[in-house]
């Protein structure tokens, strides 16, 4: 009879990572075993663990029409330069003026940008996103719209560094909260930039982007400084330029493809003093305003913003929040 129970009981247990694996997404038993296999996790355990993660419908929505792709530039940049979130992001500077000061010392990048970044990501830590990292995540790698493989992969690492992540930490895989694509904290880091890049920055012994701002304003210096941000060289300036010469030198891509010099040759005219080289890497941008076309150079700090998300709109966003912040709390508006 003892031997009975002990079967039945091992059974029972067992039971629920079995129906997990056979009802599980293509794809969720191979990421399993590869979990297993190079990380030593215990293959039933994550099984019991994605029994209890959700797919998400809404976050499949979200994730097929963001605002960088569904609203023109003069709709979305209203959405982040109002007088809220400049005068916000000059109350952040004041508040936390020691860490950025710090922060441009040690890593160079400009604190206008940093606070900029927080503004735009989290309205200055007021709104970090309210799903579960984990459901986020999960959904994304075995359900992204479409069936984006390259996205899958993309999200899939996303996954694995945070079930790493939250080993590592020691926390409960299924308690963080973040953005419907699984970014997390003030900075809304992705799990490998956390694992990556976030830093103590007030030497408190953890590295903690939700709750403490040091450490986020540290961890998006890291960040910036880490793909090349450059100290005291310019983001952006508008520009003039006639329509037909816009035509052969707008690009797409965010990174640079021409040199200032032979930008300003073909015509462009930038809008400010730039101090820049003449063979300063530099990209001519349009943007839909409400009126017509509006257009933009962007240099290599431009481009480094870019890489925090990889969307023009953002990152002008970003740059011009960022002007903005400034010139509130330096009073040169």
């Amino acid at each position: 009879m003892r031997i009975l129970l002990g079967l039945l009981l091992t059974v029972s247990l067992l039971a629920p990572a079995t129906r997990a694996r056979a009802a599980a997404p293509d794809g969720l038993g191979g990421f399993i075993d590869h979990m297993h296999a190079d990380y030593g996790f215990d293959a039933g355990e994550l099984e019991r663990l994605f029994a209890g993660v959700q797919r998400s419908d809404r976050i499949i929505e979200l994730m097929s029409r963001p605002a960088e792709k569904v609203k023109p530039w003069w709709e979305y940049r209203a959405l982040f330069i109002s007088d809220q979130r400049i005068a916000g992001g000059a109350a952040f500077w004041r508040t936390h003026a020691n860490a950025l000061q710090r922060a441009a010392a040690e890593y160079g990048v400009a604190p206008e940008v940093i606070v900029a970044i927080i503004g735009v990501e989290t309205s200055y830590g007021r709104i970090i996103g309210n799903y579960r990292v984990i459901d986020a995540l999960y959904t994304l790698s075995f359900h992204y719209p479409g069936g984006n493989e390259a996205r899958q992969r993309f999200f899939r690492a996303q996954l694995e560094h945070f079930l790493l992540f939250a080993r590592e930490e020691g926390g409960d895989p299924y308690a963080y909260k973040g953005s419907y694509a699984g970014a997390m904290g003030m900075p809304q880091f992705m799990p490998e930039n956390y694992r990556k890049l976030a830093v103590d920055f007030d030497a408190d012994g953890q590295r903690n982007i939700w709750d403490d701002a040091d450490d986020a304003i540290g961890s998006i210096a890291n960040y910036l400084a880490h793909h090349g941000w450059a100290r005291g060289k310019p983001v952006m300036s508008p520009a003039r330029v006639d329509a037909a010469v816009a035509a052969s030198y707008v690009q797409d891509a965010l990174k640079p493809e021409y040199t200032l010099g032979e930008l300003v040759a073909a015509g462009v005219v930038p809008q400010r003093e730039l101090h820049l080289a003449a063979d300063a890497a530099a990209a001519l941008y349009g943007l839909e305003a409400r009126d017509g076309e509006e257009y933009w150079l962007g240099f290599d700090n431009f481009y480094v913003i870019s890489r925090y998300n990889p969307r023009l709109k953002y990152a002008m966003a970003v740059a011009q929040l960022a002007e903005a912040i400034r010139d509130r709390y330096t009073g040169a508006e």
